[in-house]
């Protein structure tokens, strides 16, 4: 009974201490992964380093705020969530507001301030989700009763989707999968959603010539190795020069201006050639602890929409660290998504650590023992 109080009082502190190094470690992996191009681009070597630290503290803060609120008082929000990420979403096609690099327009923003919006609507979803089940858990004994789970997330990944940016909406649907499995939907009812929907995937690709462009260089990345195929053969490059132990700190060569984006979407190349396989081994170790002790403070959790909210979370970050990681290392199509925590990006990096201020704030309020069972929210 006595741990019991204290994990009441104090959370999962191995959580949240395990977040915050990850966080850290990301700060000094971008200034290793950028240093280099942010010298020759902005003639400042730490310009992306410096954007990470603001977002670090500015992540640290959300962080702190969420962590300490009781997570019960976000219950409220879970529709307003949802609408907000809808309009964020919708904004982005806003002639003016929206902002568009490298070919697609996946951010809002005004001068040098820019807010990517896929990255707030996956925890917008999330939200509206975890409400939507624990305000009346008969609901997911139906397929009526999840439709509106369904209609919510659609909405998302089109919007998404029209961009474009594939891999996050990818990434949301197998959320909105996940979600609903963990809800408790039944295996039969799962499987009836989840059969359109992966059929429908390879429509998707058909639909775009860049999209067949990245599968045929994810086939065969020899075949255009100055074009689609550079990119992964970059990344290859990367992981077979690190070894078992790699090249040391600042000692990757990819970074020099061989490997696109390296301190973003492929940061972990750079990180495996300067850390080598054990360096990755260990951070995929601390990554795996994270999500072990998210789930297991959703499992110990006494009330539906706490477990639903702390699962959720966790399943986003656990589905965006493995889609990153299967990415780089070759095993699917080249996709743009960024490792959380890791990877340079403020709206990520705050976003992410401000859901795991969430997580925290159930273990904080909900923990200690055995699952007693779920209470239905009012």
């Amino acid at each position: 009974m006595k741990g019991t109080n204290r994990e009441r009082g104090t959370g999962d502190l191995l959580f949240l201490g395990a977040v915050i190094l990850l966080a850290a470690y990301g700060v000094l992996c971008v200034y290793s992964a950028s240093c280099y191009n942010a010298e020759v681009q902005y003639g400042d070597a730490f310009y992306f380093c410096r954007k990470q630290i603001v977002g670090f503290v500015l992540g640290l803060a959300a962080m702190a705020a969420v962590a300490w609120t009781d997570y019960r008082k976000f219950e409220k929000i879970g529709l307003p969530a949802l609408l907000i990420s809808l309009v964020l979403l919708a904004l982005v096609f806003v002639p003016g507001v929206g902002k568009s690099n490298y070919g697609a327009t996946r951010w809002i923003g005004f001068g040098s301030f820019t807010v990517q919006p896929s990255e707030i609507a996956k925890y917008g979803f999330i939200l509206f989700t975890a409400r939507y089940f624990a305000k009346d858990p008969a609901r997911m004994r139906t397929l009526k009763g999840v439709l509106p789970v369904l209609a919510a997330g659609g909405a998302i990944c089109v919007l998404i989707m029209l961009e474009p940016n594939m891999s996050v909406t990818m990434c949301v649907g197998a959320i909105m999968i996940g979600m609903i499995f963990l809800a408790g939907v039944s295996g039969k009812a799962t499987a009836a959603i989840c059969t359109p929907v992966l059929l429908l995937v390879p429509v998707l690709i058909a639909m775009e010539p860049y999209r067949l462009q990245r599968l045929s260089a994810f086939l065969d990345p020899w075949a255009s190795p100055k074009e689609e195929g550079y990119q992964l053969i970059q990344s290859l490059y990367a992981l077979a020069n690190g070894g078992f132990f790699g090249t040391g700190f600042l000692g990757s060569r990819q970074k020099y201006r061989f490997l696109p984006f390296s301190e973003s979407d492929f940061i972990l190349s750079v990180i495996a050639e300067e850390t080598g396989f054990f360096g990755v081994v260990l951070l995929f170790v601390l990554i795996a602890f994270v999500i072990y002790r998210g789930f297991r403070i959703a499992n110990r959790c006494r009330t539906f929409y706490g477990y639903m909210l702390a699962a959720g979370i966790t399943l986003a970050f656990a589905v965006q660290s493995a889609l990153n990681a299967l990415v780089v290392s070759g095993c699917i199509p080249p996709t743009g998504l960024p490792l959380p925590l890791i990877s340079a990006g403020n709206t990520s990096l705050v976003v992410t650590m401000a859901g795991m201020g969430l997580v925290y704030s159930v273990s904080r309020h909900n923990g200690g023992g055995k699952n007693i069972g779920y209470t239905k929210q009012r």
